[in-house]
């Protein structure tokens, strides 16, 4: 299968400065390398000219590492938007809400997103699911998405592989395909 044949647009999710502050966000970040893989099919989809869409969060919290305020509002220099790529700034956890983005991707006729980003627990995931709603073909890539570590109800620690694993494992084949950079690049 070809993927380039069907539109595939590359939503990069919240690939912020601010995100790398673990401590403030739970510590123990797993995939560290998640920018880097995001990046290096950011520069593929420039390559192929594909449709590229960046998502910014704009947290309401003035304590916020993303709040509009503050330095880790600004996009990651790895994945930074260039000329003639779309950026649309969110203050939900779905890039969906309040964004015009699924008429956007309607209006391009995009049928298949793929979808990398922080946080997989949050923003990736409620993305991905109304992605997954909306109709488009979703593609979720594992090693380009990333997550901390969680206190649970009881205040028992929930580490963010676990995290992670157990978010992909929630999407799979019902609101997303999953997989890893270099299966989707061997794809387009």
């Amino acid at each position: 299968m070809k993927l380039r044949k069907n539109n595939p647009a590359l939503i990069l999710i919240d690939i912020q400065k601010g995100l790398d502050d673990e401590a403030y966000y739970g510590g123990n970040r797993n995939n560290k390398d998640a920018e880097k893989k995001a990046a290096h099919i950011l520069h593929k989809w420039r390559e192929l000219k594909l449709p590229i869409f960046h998502i910014q969060h704009s947290s309401p919290n003035p304590e916020s590492r993303l709040h509009i305020s503050r330095a880790g509002f600004a996009i990651k220099d790895e994945v930074k938007p260039i000329s003639g790529e779309v950026l649309i700034v969110k203050n939900t956890n779905s890039a969906f809400i309040g964004t015009g983005l699924k008429e956007r991707l309607n209006k391009e006729y995009i049928n298949t997103v793929i979808i990398v980003g922080l946080t997989t627990n949050h923003c990736v995931s409620s993305s991905a699911r109304m992605a997954n709603n909306y109709g488009f073909e979703t593609i979720l890539i594992s090693d380009a998405t990333a997550t901390f570590d969680r206190v649970g109800i009881n205040g028992e620690t929930y580490s963010s592989e676990i995290i992670h694993l157990t978010t992909l494992a929630s999407l799979k084949d019902e609101f997303a395909e999953i997989m890893t950079a270099e299966e989707l690049l061997g794809l387009v």
